[in-house]
């Protein structure tokens, strides 16, 4: 498709777009009496309009039921999670056993490493990317010293090469294999946050496993985003926050995956009775006996109150499928990109550079620029003109147009703030 940077021709292909209904189920910020640009889905998704319903229909059964909730509300709390297993499976790539919703995303990280992090002799080192999420990197420097080790020593990283933004996929493989025996673990991002990049999940989890490593993956910025399969790819486990292309709201409860392969093993675990045999449950048993499948791996009772408004965005997801998302968020962020390249050609000085990867392959709703030019000075204009997008240190902003709710007038528009932003800019 050839593109043109005009509102008319954006406007044509938002009437052609078979997903424009789904951007009226969801609530927009206002400026100036208007919705929002809104390109920060990969943070925070919006609130679905049909999220306050689920969390009233909680409220109401407590305030109508109180205790008596756990068994005799419309969706009993006591079984409430298990609502997420056919729909999360289908966009997670996964059979239904294999999914649960508890806790939080580094939360459920830390846990599942319990099982699938088990160093012995030589064996103790985890591979992860270079420039991974904090909190990620947090969690390994801890969970090694746990294990006696040296974060300097037991944490290899994969590097971008000089000059380069994103890491070459090959480099990946070629430390899995020259770490090789030494390697107790992968622990990779699915979609790297800063430059927005995506990885072939599905040949890292080969190569490590051919070393003999467990292979698990962060996909918080790739649940509801790329397409998976975590199953067919034989992934160990992996985990995914809720409130990014999830709109689940802030902070709200991760989902995590574990291959059914190690459902009937004697892997270690951080055990609650949450995850005990739900038959048995009540019986307040002394011996801890697992769940099988993901449940298994779950420790306290469920926020249902958290739940709720994930569950109303995870019932859209099963309406539209991940096939139609993944099939307007390339052709969204294709134009997107063309808009950029479009705006930085008109203008002298413009000087920014879209640091993602402009193979469609490696990358999804996310476009990271690095202004060379204005800088901050530019992110803070574009804030103060209904543009909410996403600073990360030291020049580049994050633009996410999560196919739900962003539309290709949003992306022309944005356009033509960003163009008077950098005149504006100039002048001063």
């Amino acid at each position: 498709m050839t593109f043109q940077n005009t509102r008319e021709f954006a406007q044509q292909l938002d009437s052609q777009d078979d997903l424009r209904a789904y951007r009226d189920q969801f609530i927009f910020p206002q400026h100036e009496g208007k919705n929002v640009i809104y390109f920060t889905g990969n943070s925070l998704g919006l609130q679905p309009k049909s999220a306050a319903q689920f969390v009233q229909e909680v409220m109401d059964d407590w305030a109508n039921l109180a205790v008596e909730g756990h068994f005799y509300a419309e969706k009993p709390w006591w079984d409430y999670h298990e609502r997420f297993a056919n729909p999360l499976s289908k966009i997670v790539g996964a059979l239904p056993s294999e999914v649960t919703v508890m806790n939080t995303l580094t939360v459920n990280l830390h846990l599942l490493m319990v099982s699938f992090y088990r160093p012995q002799g030589k064996r103790y080192k985890i591979i992860c990317e270079e420039k991974a999420f904090p909190s990620d990197q947090y969690m390994f420097q801890s969970q090694v010293r746990v294990h006696g080790f040296d974060p300097k020593d037991a944490i290899v990283e994969v590097k971008r090469r000089e000059g380069e933004h994103n890491i070459r996929h090959e480099d990946i493989i070629a430390k899995i294999n020259e770490v090789g025996e030494e390697l107790a673990l992968v622990l990779w991002g699915g979609v790297n946050y800063y430059t927005g990049q995506v990885f072939d999940l599905k040949t890292i989890t080969e190569a490590g496993h051919a070393v003999g490593a467990y292979v698990g993956f962060d996909l918080a910025h790739a649940a509801g985003n790329i397409q998976l399969n975590l199953h067919d790819w034989n992934v160990d486990f992996a985990a995914w926050c809720s409130y990014k292309y999830m709109n689940s709201g802030p902070g709200n409860a991760s989902g995590c995956f574990v291959h059914e392969k190690h459902h009937h093993t004697n892997l270690p675990r951080f055990a609650g009775w949450w995850g005990h045999n739900k038959e048995r449950r009540f019986k307040m048993e002394p011996d801890f006996d697992p769940v099988q499948g993901a449940n298994g791996w779950q420790v306290s009772n469920l926020p249902i109150l958290s739940l709720a408004p994930y569950l109303a965005s995870v019932e859209l997801f099963d309406e539209v499928g991940m096939e139609r998302l993944i099939a307007k968020r390339n052709q969204l962020t294709a134009y997107l990109e063309f808009v950029l390249h479009d705006i930085d050609q008109q203008l002298d000085g413009a000087d920014f550079e879209v640091i993602t990867p402009s193979n469609p392959d490696e990358r999804a709703c996310q476009l990271s620029v690095y202004l060379h030019g204005q800088g901050r000075s530019l992110f803070d204009y574009l804030m103060q003109n209904g543009v909410i997008t996403d600073w990360r240190e030291p020049n580049v902003i994050r633009l996410a147009p999560a196919p739900f709710y962003c539309s290709y007038e949003d992306m022309y528009a944005f356009g033509q703030i960003l163009k008077t932003g950098i005149l504006a800019l100039q002048k001063q």
